[in-house]
């Protein structure tokens, strides 16, 4: 048997190409797992009509991935502005209702991502293009107060957790992005403050998060610094931000064994999450997936490859008490966002998420059920 911590990892200098045993799917689900610990554990869900082959609540298939592992749920694109805010006076919350009554139906929580994308490729083309007027900064607050009141007040009772903010650390420099939002309101942080204020206010007993795709892979360096240098503004101006979110989107480069890449990483990323919870942030795991692109076609090399990776990062995150939530992007490799995202050269699926282009279990996922049995109860 293959042993999957990372003292054995790191012991045995274990190689990329290491194959894994197939996985035979345990009578409980991994939320189960996880709540026995006092964790969660869930997935982003994509909406679509009944029977569509999509990663949908509606797809029989994949629902029942939802209903069997899931205990929170998270839109994967239908609670963002370039899917509900169409113009500047219009929601379009169809399709996320449907989403959130499938959620609480099943028994499952809801978190809501994100209130604040910002990153001007994904603002709808009107914002983007707005005349914010002789008073800018007025109306900027109009236009982001409306959004962000509207839907508090529409969801704050049923939402568990909101991304106020998504994505405003350049990964590059480190710096906070700017967009003509930002500019109206004279700068970055007086737009952020804006944000989590308001969603307090209106969302008093929501969890309220910080999230970015930070990651602990060389080269991320400066995204971190930036990071950090956010969240302790954050806490310097009392901004009201509960949660560092840690979207997860780990991937492998196919350089050396995944014991050395383990032992370069795990020092500066360790760092950085005890800096976080050392000024008093939770951690969630948002966003959770591994991308394979860099890896051999064959299969089982591969998803072994990908859990050995996933047990020695899952096992620094879950050794830190200030981890409750763990939500994958996406259950199932037919759907996974990486096939398009980031496609292999060989033409192949991405073998990214707990289960197969056939709605099988893989080793990964036993990482996930194994990295919930060992934790630690909250």
């Amino acid at each position: 048997m293959i042993e999957l911590t990372r003292r054995g990892l790191l012991g045995t200098g274990a190689a990329l190409a290491l194959p894994f045993p197939a996985i035979a799917q345990a009578a409980e689900g991994l939320n189960a797992v996880a709540k026995a610990k006092g964790m969660r554990f869930g997935s982003c869900v994509a909406w679509g009509p009944p029977g569509a082959d999509r990663g949908s609540f509606a797809n029989p298939g994949y629902a029942a991935l939802l209903k069997r592992d899931c205990g929170v749920l998270v839109p994967e694109n239908e609670f963002k502005w370039q899917a509900i805010r169409p113009d500047a006076k219009t929601f379009h919350l169809d399709h996320f209702s449907d989403m959130l009554d499938y959620a609480e139906a099943s028994g499952m929580a809801m978190r809501g991502h994100t209130l604040l994308w910002h990153k001007t490729q994904y603002f709808p083309k009107w914002l983007n293009d707005h005349d914010f007027g002789a008073s800018p900064a007025k109306e900027a607050e109009r236009i982001l107060g409306t959004h962000i009141r509207t839907l508090c007040k529409l969801y704050a009772s049923r939402i568990v957790s909101f991304d106020v903010v998504n994505e405003t650390v350049e990964e590059g420099t480190g710096a906070l992005r700017t967009s003509s939002l930002s500019r109206a309101f004279g700068g970055t942080e007086a737009m952020l403050d804006f944000a989590y204020h308001t969603a307090r206010e209106h969302a008093p007993g929501v969890e309220l998060v910080y999230n970015d795709y930070m990651s602990w892979e060389p080269g991320n360096e400066g995204h971190r610094a930036g990071v950090l240098k956010l969240l302790e503004g954050f806490r310097k101006r009392g901004i009201p931000c509960d949660t560092l979110g840690v979207q997860s989107h780990i991937g492998l480069t196919g350089d050396g064994t995944v014991g050395a890449l383990v032992h370069r990483q795990e020092g500066p990323w360790r760092g950085f999450l005890d800096s976080a919870v050392q000024m008093g942030y939770k951690l969630a795991i948002t966003e959770f997936d591994v991308n394979d692109k860099a890896l051999p076609t064959d299969a089982k090399v591969r998803d072994g490859i990908v859990a050995n990776y996933a047990a020695a990062y899952l096992e620094i995150l879950f050794s830190y008490p200030q981890l409750r939530d763990v939500l994958a992007w996406g259950m199932c490799d037919r759907f996974t966002w990486l096939n398009g995202f980031t496609p292999r050269k060989d033409g192949t699926r991405q073998r990214a998420t707990p289960y197969d282009a056939e709605y099988r279990p893989k080793a990964l996922y036993g990482v996930i059920r194994d990295a919930f049995a060992g934790a630690v109860a909250r």
